[in-house]
């Protein structure tokens, strides 16, 4: 497996026949990747949402360094990625490549799965625990738009005809005539190959180690698999390879768009053995995340709690407005006497310099006079040991405020994942109390 940094733009360089089998991923927009790869899964689902279009950009990119070598860069994509027999996990700048806890920890609370017995020791397994993890979060947020139906042939064989009389078949079985017709209908139906390949899921995430507590870590988890397993009455084991065949191709429907993810992460995490160990097909599959969308989440999951406001541009809620008629704008979290924006990015890095780029102090500016807030900054993530916070006054001749960069400290040199969620989780309380 080869392994990289996000936002690595003087790449690392690999022998030509290790990387062989990725030269397809590379160099191509995501937006390319997504539509003629079915099994790659890339999150946000909706990948122009994004205020940095990651439908534009790549994974990597790859260049030829000599005859027999070529150099890797990497963009803001943090995950995994294969084709072949040949894997690539993208781990997080902040992190260290031997152990990526934080790029398990921003899933974790994105996600809100609960684990903490994590084997950091095998890459392959990091990809697996990727998939199966976030299986509960995406199944309820599917299930939040009802249980999936679509409609399915049945085969009859009754006096109450109520379809098509199938006539070969009425011949086959009712000759000579016994009272009873063979017909088909066609009808909507909860019990179908989609839900079932949910419930062969949920069956087989029951075996693995920790599996019972990953799906019974949430109410509504158990809820909606209760659901899944009351609909879905013709479920057989034995079939489950006809089920993952069934679902190859992803379901697009104008309504039920949530359980496309959602289908494509349950064939991959029943087909966990090409996951791990290759494939000898041209697909390439994998699971990827825009680096900036998941620090915004998981900044969302600390200061919602604190009572701000976090827009989502999609639903256009929580924006704010700078004229009377229009100028709606989306600050990134926001509430009474403070705005902030979040930046995934290396930053406080200059001594006590705010090395906040030009069009984000003016961003952020426009926000605070528009909300009359005495504070703005920035969020993002840090190398030092303790948070850093870098604060300047506004000039004497506006009102009085102040712009700071507020730099959350990622702990490095940690013994265990739950060494690592300790020391995040005092440096998180810190950053709270100086926002406050």
């Amino acid at each position: 497996m080869i392994t990289i940094p996000d936002n690595n733009y003087k790449g690392k360089v690999c022998p030509l026949h290790e990387a062989a089998d990725l030269l397809p991923i590379a160099n191509k927009p995501i937006r390319q990747l997504c539509e003629e790869n079915e099994h790659l899964l890339i999150f946000p689902l909706s990948i122009d949402d994004t205020d940095d279009r990651i439908g534009d950009s790549t994974i990597v990119d790859i260049y030829a360094e000599d005859e027999n070598s070529i150099r890797i860069k990497s963009g803001n994509i943090m995950g995994f990625v294969g084709r072949k027999n040949q894997q690539m996990k993208i781990y997080s700048r902040f992190d260290n490549q031997e152990h990526d806890y934080f790029l398990h920890y921003m899933l974790q609370k994105v996600f809100s799965y609960n684990i903490f017995n994590l084997d950091f020791t095998s890459s392959e397994d990091n990809v697996f625990e990727f998939l199966v993890y976030m299986f509960p979060a995406m199944l309820k947020k599917a299930m939040r738009q009802g249980i999936y139906k679509e409609y399915r042939r049945f085969r009859h064989n009754d006096a109450n005809v109520r379809g098509t009389i199938d006539i070969s078949r009425h011949i086959r079985e009712n000759i000579p005539f016994r009272g009873t017709v063979a017909y088909n209908t066609r009808e909507f139906s909860f019990d179908n190959s989609v839900t079932e390949l949910i419930r062969h899921t949920i069956e087989y995430i029951k075996t693995i180690p920790s599996g019972d507590i990953i799906l019974s870590s949430d109410k509504t988890v158990e809820d909606c698999m209760k659901k899944i397993v009351s609909y879905t009455h013709s479920y057989n084991h034995s079939e489950r390879i006809k089920i993952i065949q069934d679902n190859l191709r992803p379901r697009i429907h104008p309504f039920y768009k949530e359980y496309t993810a959602l289908q494509k992460l349950c064939v991959q995490i029943l087909r966990q053995e090409e996951i791990k160990y290759g494939t000898d097909d041209d697909r390439i599959y994998g699971i990827l995340f825009d680096g900036a969308w998941l620090w915004e989440e998981y900044l969302n999951t600390l200061l919602c709690e604190k009572g701000f406001i976090h827009p989502e541009n999609k639903l256009g809620t929580g924006a704010i407005y700078l004229f009377e008629h229009g100028g709606q704008r989306f600050p990134d979290f926001w509430k009474q006497d403070i705005v902030l924006d979040a930046k995934y990015k290396k930053l406080a890095i200059n001594g006590n310099r705010l090395d906040i780029e030009r069009d984000d102090v003016h961003q952020i500016m426009a926000y605070m006079y528009r909300l009359k807030a005495s504070k703005g900054g920035i969020v993002c993530p840090y190398d030092g040991e303790k948070n850093k916070i870098i604060s300047q006054n506004m000039h004497k001749d506006s009102y009085l405020g102040s712009l700071s960069l507020y730099a959350l400290a990622i702990p490095k040199n940690c013994s265990s994942y739950e060494d690592f969620t300790k020391c995040i989780i005092e440096n998180e309380r810190t950053l709270l109390e100086e926002l406050s």
